[in-house]
């Protein structure tokens, strides 16, 4: 039968992949990193770094991996976890001493791209993965090629990303509140007083260390450096949002007020409290969706409530979206071209895929008589039944899907990948040789300040003009200028 490729971002995305705050702090100790110089010896197997923690039935997933592989490879996969905790420090640890292994989740992309640790994939992809670079979205290509060359295999799945508010269906319904109207940070007042006066053991707004309200902003670097291209705009310019553009001053000063009033928790600045979706301790809370999310979908299957949000940003494709999960070769790796059909096998044979992330078939899911669609099982919720993330692992677009997806649900995803807008900075890659002290120091001044003035825990009034000085005097103006000016010869090369 032949399976429409479709996708679910399924598996561990269920219970992390919505918030991946959440799955960073899960524990590191079933880490087995030293097994790999074991692992790698074996001409016929190829090793892989993966950022995480295994399923307690590795093995039992593995065993049907392989048998799948060695039909068509005559080769073995080897997958090693090493935990969120860890991972990029004992990668670059890994890399640095050289050590032997063919593919890993990638951490800090462009530098150790340009660093020479990773191999350079772009005829390689060409010769034996070019079924998995066909379903490929141009802007994970435009975003991950460096200086003409193409250094990673990114995961096709959440192309774009929009910031959504998220509402507890508990209060929504309890209190009949309207959110229709909701676009962004002030729309939310009448409904957070509602919920203060009333549920006084519920957050209304759960702001936390990591809570960012930036809108329709790509940050060149990171959101640590304000330096980046208002998406709503001039598409060449980059700018500092706490001086230029539409700004979040306004914001800022929204999220104060809320603070003074008691909607946003009273530690939000140091907080890192998860707030369990499924539970009824928030009101609103902010998450990232995108198109293989299928809306509120995957929020209403972990909660078993029926979750609503509401955008506040636009879809757009952007460099970190193009980045967030790509696995790499390393450049010393003596199983290149092996690593290559390893990775084209795992974004193109659905059935290797699927098993791996939906768990056993017939215990973990069936197949439903409707091509292409799956039913869950009672063993999918098996902690010792697992099963893999599928967000960070390979090729969305041929998992099978859940049959509690709709259509207009899929036909929504098909449709808003082709409208979602392309950042302009999606291609530029920024050489800090000229500027690396300057941001580091960038870098220390906004961790002093960031998470206060996010979370309105801080009067802005008082502290941007303070933040903007100490930014200036870390090199702010000087990474500026230089950024600009490599970035005006990148558009003029267009």
């Amino acid at each position: 039968m032949t399976i429409k490729k479709r996708v679910l971002k399924s598996a561990v995305a269920l219970l992390c992949g919505v918030a991946l705050v959440g799955c960073g702090r899960l524990a590191s100790g079933d880490d087995k990193a030293s097994e790999s110089k074991v692992a790698s010896t074996d001409k016929d197997t190829v090793l892989m770094y993966q950022v995480g923690v295994p399923p307690e039935n590795m093995d039992e997933l593995m065993e049907i991996a392989n048998k799948r592989i060695g039909e068509e490879l005559d080769l073995k996969l080897k997958i090693q976890y090493i935990g969120w905790g860890d991972y990029e420090q004992k990668m670059n640890v890994i890399t640095s001493s050289g050590e032997n292994y063919d593919i890993a989740f990638a951490t800090d992309y462009l530098n150790n791209a340009q660093k020479g640790a990773y191999a350079d994939l772009t005829e390689l992809s060409k010769e034996f993965a070019p079924e998995a670079m066909e379903q490929l979205d141009e802007a994970y290509i435009k975003g991950n090629t460096i200086n003409g060359k193409l250094y990673a295999m990114p995961v096709n799945a959440n192309v774009y990303a929009q910031q959504m508010f998220t509402f507890n269906p508990t209060f929504l319904e309890k209190y009949d509140l309207d959110i229709s109207n909701v676009s962004k940070l002030a729309d939310l007042e009448p409904l957070l007083k509602t919920v203060k006066e009333n549920e006084p053991g519920v957050v209304p707004l759960t702001a936390g260390s990591g809570w960012r309200i930036e809108k329709d902003i790509d940050f060149l670097i990171g959101n640590s450096v304000p330096l980046g291209v208002d998406l709503n705009g001039d598409p060449t310019k980059l700018l500092n949002p706490y001086v230029e553009g539409e700004g979040i001053l306004p914001q800022l000063d929204t999220m104060h007020d809320y603070y003074k009033k008691g909607y946003v928790p009273a530690d939000a600045a140091t907080s890192q409290t998860a707030y369990n979706t499924d539970e009824d301790t928030w009101f609103v809370r902010s998450e990232t969706q995108g198109p293989y999310d299928y809306g509120d979908y995957l929020l209403q299957r972990i909660t078993g409530k029926d979750i609503q949000s509401k955008p506040f940003s636009k879809p757009a494709k952007t460099v970190a979206q193009a980045r967030m999960a790509n696995f790499v070769i390393s450049n010393n790796s003596k199983k290149k071209e092996e690593a290559m059909k390893i990775l084209n096998m795992l974004n193109t044979d659905a059935e290797l895929l699927n098993g791996l992330v939906y768990g056993v078939e017939g215990r973990n899911w069936e197949m439903t008589d409707e091509e292409g669609r799956v039913r869950l099982l009672e063993g999918y919720q098996d902690p010792k039944s697992g099963y893999l993330s599928a967000w960070n692992l390979a090729n969305n677009e041929i998992l099978y899907i859940d049959e509690a997806v709709t259509d207009e649900q899929i036909d929504y995803k098909e449709t808003s990948i082709k409208e979602a807008e392309e950042s302009p900075l999606l291609g530029f890659n920024f050489v800090t040789d000229n500027v690396k002290s300057e941001i580091t120091n960038v870098n220390n001044v906004s961790a002093q300040y960031t998470a206060g003035l996010q979370t309105g825990s801080v009067d802005p009034k008082k502290v941007v003009p303070e933040y903007l000085e100490k930014l200036n005097e870390a090199g702010l103006e000087k990474i500026q200028e230089e950024a600009q000016k490599q970035f005006d010869e990148f558009n003029a090369n267009k």
